[in-house]
């Protein structure tokens, strides 16, 4: 043969004719091979099989082991043990049963390296014929007594039998479908995974060292269980951030919002004068973010996430000014009414002396109230909107929309926020600034949020006190807790108490809140002036609740989590929860940061059992984004993403925070090869395209919405 010659994989050697003659002409993958329907016997493992996902044989490839666990070998067993071994027959017979109805019984005699043991099979005769001496064998069964092993399931495999370090994947099974039934299906289509497709290009791969699909989807169950999950990880994280950074680009590139005039006197008056307090510098360096974003011709779609207390609605108002002085509205959308009113009711803090004129609109405006707002608002009278679900109803009209902030993004539906984009001046899309009150890890923030531009505040204004935390279990631990609240109170602090969290119904959660709040006033806490505040209060009366505690008319507020985010009591040092171990890790965070805003050393006291990680990582950590590590690491990428209406960071393969290198290098790579072919129109990017769709639909094809 002339010219360059073929080498071995991964190698410089030259194969000779030889070696080439044996590997036969080029082989190409039948994908639809896969798409064959999985037959499962019988009809209850069928149908589990069915519960699990797993329908046709590439399902079954996809359905990866948890792990690796040793197998039991003969001499290893103990009386009465569930067990499953890898062992080969020696001599295998059937015998007739006394008992009507039932057929012979067979029973083998079967060996591994450490032994031999008689193997029962009830009600299957045609074995003895189909598992000749010499076969290998997966057994699973019960070891009884006089060395037999009753089988509840078997099959062949090609295993080696009896090492002591021998080895067999375990798979996420079900009431019906054990895990080594999954494995021996897994066997059988062993052999299926060559005609699995190969989506990543072949540079890629060469780049990152990756084997190719087929070969990692058999390395998974049948090898380098790790190194084969990695190498299906990082694709499935490829196609994600893939996924992810071209919705960004098509919102950019397909939508047009109006730029906004250089930061002028408006914005330069509130914070020379007006702003209660000196920015800072993340406030700075975010403002100066959105000032590059806002003076661009295509939206601005950043999420500006931070630490509890360090000023996110500083940054919002200022996005929402500069609209107001290029002649344009802003509007704030927040997912209830309470957290709508708190909303509003810090930014007229931020705004002494009427700045601006604002508004707030909810499902409990009055109608007279309701009617005057919108025609302020449609004949651009009123510059800055702060409502609920309210803002997107037919009926409101903006003039002139430049910028809108949406508070916690991920409880509105997506047909929500796109219905605020239509809000905006025909042939424009406003300028969206997305505000979370949760720190998300940098793993998260890549997934859940991987089509924004980040921008994180950390640093605290000056001022903030340090809270120590604690949790009580004891009576005697709560009977001192009491007593610490009351010499707060004595010494003229404020308390909130936080009721435990009732997820059946908001109704439910008023009740037990109502309730706590009349033990305290006529128990631990009678001595001091208690009022309640609850989701399910008239806004009148949630008003009132606020403004006794605010001005210092009541020392304790009984509440559920309407408290969680928005308010702002300096005087306020101490935050007592109840059942603590029912919220999870960011709401407690968030509930202790309505403490420590003023002067004062502040306290939380967590009632909850010492043992919970969760309170136990809140009394140890004062860092919301080492606390938000931890709760990833708790609960898992699946829960925490759970939050977020959209499909396309729920992994299969991935696991975060684990993967958190795969996802930055999948990340890097993404971005490159977008770069360069931006529609993955390249040859060698048409099947990366392909996987893409199938895996997230005509949603990776969707602009962002706001």
């Amino acid at each position: 043969m002339g010219g360059v010659r073929p080498t071995a994989f991964a190698s410089s050697e030259a194969l000779d004719d030889a070696a080439l003659r044996a590997a036969g002409p080029p082989r190409y993958p039948r994908p639809s091979r896969l798409a064959t329907p999985l037959e499962v016997t019988p009809a209850k493992a069928a149908a589990a099989a069915e519960r699990l996902g797993l329908q046709t044989i590439g399902d079954l490839l996809e359905h990866l082991p948890r792990d690796r666990q040793s197998a039991r070998t003969i001499a290893e067993l103990a009386m009465d043990e569930v067990a499953t071994v890898i062992v080969e027959v020696r001599t295998i017979t059937s015998r007739p049963v006394r008992k009507r109805g039932m057929k012979p019984l067979v029973t083998a005699v079967v060996a591994d390296a450490t032994g031999t043991m008689e193997a029962t099979f009830f009600n299957q005769p045609w074995l003895q014929r189909k598992y000749a001496p010499g076969t290998r064998l997966l057994l699973s069964g019960k070891y009884q007594a006089r060395n037999r092993f009753r089988v509840q399931f078997h099959a062949e495999t090609g295993e080696a039998v009896g090492a002591a370090e021998e080895e067999m994947a375990t798979y996420p099974a079900t009431d019906g479908l054990s895990t080594t039934q999954i494995l021996a299906l897994a066997r059988q289509w062993r052999g299926a995974a060559q005609e699995a497709m190969e989506p990543l290009p072949a540079r890629l791969r060469a780049i990152e060292r990756l084997p190719d699909r087929a070969a990692a989807l058999d390395a998974a169950h049948f090898g380098d269980h790790e190194g084969g999950r990695r190498r299906l990880a990082f694709e499935e994280l490829l196609l994600v951030q893939i996924a992810l950074l071209r919705r960004r680009a098509r919102r950019r590139d397909g939508s047009r919002a109006e730029p906004l005039d250089p930061p002028g006197e408006l914005t330069g008056t509130w914070l020379a004068d007006s702003l209660p307090f000196a920015p800072t510098g993340d406030q700075r360096s975010a403002m100066a973010m959105v000032d590059d974003d806002l003076g661009g011709d295509r939206p601005m779609q950043r999420l500006l996430m931070g630490e509890v207390g360090s000023g996110k609605t500083v940054v919002a108002l200022y996005a929402m000014l500069r609209a107001v002085e290029s002649g344009a509205q802003a509007a704030l959308m927040a997912p209830t009414e309470t957290l709508a009113e708190q909303h509003f009711a810090t930014l007229q803090a931020l705004m002494p002396g009427a700045l601006v004129q604002a508004a707030l609109l909810t499902g409990s405006t009055p109608g007279a109230r309701r009617t005057d707002l919108l025609g302020k608002l449609a004949s651009g009278e009123l510059k800055l909107l702060v409502g609920t679900h309210a803002l997107i109803e037919e009926t409101v009209t903006f003039d002139r929309l430049g910028v809108v902030v949406v508070d916690e993004q991920h409880r509105f539906g997506v047909n929500q926020r796109r219905a605020l984009d239509r809000k905006a001046p025909a042939g424009v899309a406003p300028h969206v600034l997305h505000m979370t009150a949760t720190p998300i890890p940098r793993t998260l923030a890549l997934t859940a949020y991987g089509d924004l531009d980040v921008t994180v505040l950390r640093e605290l204004p000056a001022g903030r006190r340090p809270i120590e935390t604690f949790v009580a279990s004891s009576e005697r631990e709560r009977s001192r807790a009491y007593d610490r609240i009351r010499d707060e109170l004595r010494a003229g602090r404020q308390a909130f108490v936080v009721c435990p969290l009732v997820e059946e119904s908001e109704a439910l959660q008023a009740r037990a809140a109502t309730a706590e709040y009349e033990r305290l006033r006529t128990g631990e806490l009678e001595d001091f002036r208690v009022v309640l505040l609850h989701g399910q209060l008239k806004p009148r009366e949630k008003a009132a609740a606020m403004a006794e505690f605010a001005a210092g008319g009541a020392d304790v507020l009984v509440a559920t989590t309407v408290i969680e985010v928005g308010i702002d009591v300096p005087n306020a040092s101490v935050m007592l929860v109840e059942n603590a171990e029912r919220y999870g890790i960011s709401q407690l965070h968030q509930l202790r940061g309505r403490i420590g805003r003023g002067p004062h050393d502040s306290l939380c006291l967590l009632f909850g059992p010492k043992e919970s990680a969760r309170l136990r990582a809140l009394a140890e950590h004062r860092d919301g984004f080492k606390l938000a590590e931890i709760d990833l690491e708790l609960r898992g990428e699946g829960e925490m993403l759970g939050t977020r209406q959209s499909g396309l960071a729920q992994f299969k393969v991935a696991r975060l925070p684990d993967d958190a290198e795969l996802l930055e290098r999948a990340r890097m790579r993404a971005r490159t090869i977008l770069d360069a072919d931006p529609a993955l129109a390249e040859p060698e990017h048409v099947l990366l395209e392909d996987a893409v769709k199938a895996a997230y639909g005509a949603e990776a094809l969707e602009p962002i919405p706001a």
